[in-house]
């Protein structure tokens, strides 16, 4: 059974901020001169993306589009041409709407406010609470995967979270925000890169966690996670795998492609056929005439 963490908040703040003051790493992203759009960008390529890949992707992106008002110029086809092999690449489309929408609404600058972050396409309640944390140094309880697999070992005592965000776990992480804005911005960084270093999903380092003294779950004896089984992110033979080869292929174009270049990147014609519909409806491709196809422009 899970247990509670008593250790006080204010404990807790200290010993995180000063573990991270010493470990982050240096992102572009964190620098005191990254724009709000930098860190907007970051924060859609980091989701279900590692930081090792993310970096190049993401230096790229700004030299090409360094403000919402440059991408919102170009076509979205564009934005999934740049994304690469990121991978889910609805993101990108995601992200191009949200720029045009900030010109649109907001004279091309990313808005502070967290409503109106909110209210942008493609952002949703993690997106909007982390940019208006990290670009605008407000108070919010900002829950990635990482920030909620450390508040579930060390203040509930399990080792993993449930797989969707909960109501009980949205209290435990405002109630544990320090008051200060400011503060509460590097604290909720702080967490999402002990999270992302030593409290990781598979091998955990306890040895070397600051919070092991506190740690619910490890005081606990670190019981096994009890709860429905894990989904595994398999790849190989899926339909994401062939969606990737079909845009690949677009994507070298630069132009329309024949149907008969993306039959021949999958030997499965129903496998490649569902993906490439799956494609169109997500409005990842465009069907262009009698069997040709593009990205969206």
């Amino acid at each position: 059974m899970a247990t509670t963490s008593v250790t006080p908040a204010p404990l807790l703040h200290s010993i995180v901020l000063d573990w991270y003051r010493e470990h982050a790493r240096d992102l572009p992203w964190r620098t005191p001169d990254a724009s709000p759009w930098a860190v907007m960008v970051s924060e859609f390529m980091l989701q279900q993306t590692p930081v090792k890949r993310v970096l190049p992707a993401y230096a790229a992106w700004l030299e090409r589009w360094p403000t919402p008002a440059a991408l919102a110029a170009d076509a979205p086809g564009e934005a999934v041409r740049m994304w690469g092999r990121l991978g889910y690449p609805r993101r990108a489309l995601r992200l191009h709407a949200a720029a045009t929408a900030i010109v649109e609404r907001h004279g091309g600058e990313v808005p502070a406010e967290h409503a109106d972050l909110l209210a942008l396409p493609g952002v949703g309640e993690y997106t909007a609470a982390a940019v208006a944390s990290f670009a605008f140094r407000q108070r919010h309880a900002v829950l990635d995967t990482n920030v909620r697999r450390v508040l579930a070992r060390a203040v509930t005592g399990e080792e993993y979270p449930a797989q969707a965000t909960t109501a009980a776990e949205r209290r435990t992480a405002t109630e544990l925000l320090p008051d200060h804005p400011e503060v509460a911005a590097s604290w909720a960084v702080g967490v999402m890169e002990l999270g992302a270093l030593v409290c990781t999903a598979r091998g955990p380092e306890c040895g070397a966690c600051p919070l092991r003294p506190h740690c619910a779950w490890d005081r606990a004896g670190r019981p096994p996670y009890q709860g429905p089984a894990r989904r595994g992110q398999t790849y190989e033979g899926t339909d994401r795998q062939v969606r990737g080869k079909l845009l690949a292929v677009l994507r070298e174009a630069h132009g329309e492609v024949p149907r008969q270049r993306l039959d021949a990147v999958w030997p499965d014609p129903v496998q490649r056929s569902r993906a490439l519909d799956g494609l169109i409806i997500d409005g990842l491709v465009e069907p262009v005439g009698e069997g040709r196809f593009r990205l969206p422009v």
